[in-house]
């Protein structure tokens, strides 16, 4: 995009805005490090009224959940070490506006509660069902098996197999394997993931070959995007064909995630395009939301959609390959919104991979944590 173009041109060249388009799939780990800080500006009238319409909540329902989601966002790394090694997980309830951390042993229930949060007794830890969902990570999965993951309110692993393919040969003997390395349950989805690039269409994306994607979230020197988007040392252009620059690196399978370098004209900027849905939004961190947060995602085909944070630590298994540590959402998403950006508030969550399902009927969709292509890549945040 060059700079004597319009404001919306620039926006988009700004490369950045980052947001806008795609779908990606990343992995995330307990030990990545959030960028920034949570900011005290106050909701956007676009953000609430997007709410209002994802989430069916009233403008004042909308401004009290980002609150205490916001407080909960916060207060779970505090919780997480009070309850030490007993810890079982956490996730937000949006009906009492609670953080609830899972905790195996009722002595430290008194130093989770003293940090201000709700405590549920469970059975098994964290690290205890983490290794469960590892043992599954290296089963052969077949395609009837959409993926497995960490479930701290169920306390178990549970894996979602296609309704029409339960029956399978093969699905019913990964279950059976599955059973015997710990606690695990079975759900049903209705369809199998699938990454949501795209061939070359008009709008406002990226292209790579006769790819079209999205952009994820402004670094320093460039953009984070969806791995499958696009190998290292494949160049980029811009929505106007202008040459943007090359991916840099790229993992896909077993992660999903890439940064490509921003040069000739195009530069960065702190910010999430909001289609005129919603006014753009600044990126001021990289907090990540617990397990029941409400998150939105910006892409180039389907634009603006919000949803709630379902699952996180998730294992997605494409027809490509597994990718492992997704974050699980129930926003919708269509092709070419592979590699846009997740956010939460003001802070930046991940970017597009796949799902299932489009925006007109529903579906769900993952997303690569941001925090984990940072620390891969040695990138900065572009914040506000």
């Amino acid at each position: 995009m060059r700079r004597t173009t319009a404001l919306r041109t620039a926006l988009s060249a700004a490369l950045l805005i980052g947001a806008w388009a795609g779908a990606g799939f990343p992995s995330a780990s307990a030990a990545d490090t959030p960028t920034g800080s949570s900011s005290t500006a106050p909701a956007s009238d676009g953000l609430l009224t997007a709410m209002q319409k994802d989430l069916g909540l009233t403008a004042s329902q909308a401004r009290a959940r980002l609150s205490a989601e916001k407080t909960a966002t916060a207060l779970q790394p505090k919780a997480r070490h009070a309850a030490g090694a007993s810890y079982g997980g956490s996730w937000f309830d949006p009906a009492t506006g609670d953080l609830t951390v899972a905790v195996t042993d009722a002595e430290q229930a008194a130093a989770v509660r003293a940090t201000g949060a709700a405590v549920r007794m469970v059975t098994h830890t964290e690290k205890s069902l983490d290794s469960v969902k590892a043992k599954l990570d290296k089963l052969d999965a077949p395609s009837g098996v959409s993926s497995w993951h960490v479930d701290p309110r169920a306390n178990k692993v549970v894996i979602d197999v296609v309704a029409s393919r339960q029956s399978d040969n093969d699905v019913q003997a990964f279950v059976r394997k599955a059973r015997e390395t710990g606690p695990v349950s079975v759900e049903k989805t209705t369809e199998a993931p699938k990454t949501f690039s795209a061939g070359t269409v008009g709008g406002d994306p990226y292209y790579t070959g006769n790819v079209r994607c999205s952009i994820g979230f402004s670094v320093y020197g460039g953009f984070v995007t969806a791995g499958h988007c696009g190998q290292a040392g494949a160049g980029v252009s811009g929505w106007d064909g202008s040459y943007i620059g090359n991916f840099q690196g790229s993992s896909f399978p077993g992660d999903d995630y890439a940064w490509v370098n921003v040069g000739s004209g195009w530069w960065t900027v702190p910010v999430v395009l909001g289609w005129g849905t919603v006014s753009d939004q600044l990126v001021r961190g990289s907090n990540v939301a617990p397990i029941g947060a409400s998150i939105c995602r910006s892409g180039s085909t389907s634009h603006w959609h919000c949803g709630n944070v379902l699952a996180t630590n998730e294992t997605v298994n494409y027809s490509q390959g597994a990718v492992y540590q997704m974050t699980k959402t129930s926003v919708c998403a269509e092709p070419g919104d592979s590699g846009g950006s997740f956010i939460s508030g003001d802070q930046a969550q991940g970017v597009t991979s796949g799902g299932w399902g489009n925006c007109s009927s529903g579906g769900e969709t993952w997303h690569q944590p941001i925090n984990e292509i940072l620390n891969r890549y040695g990138l900065t945040l572009h914040t506000a």
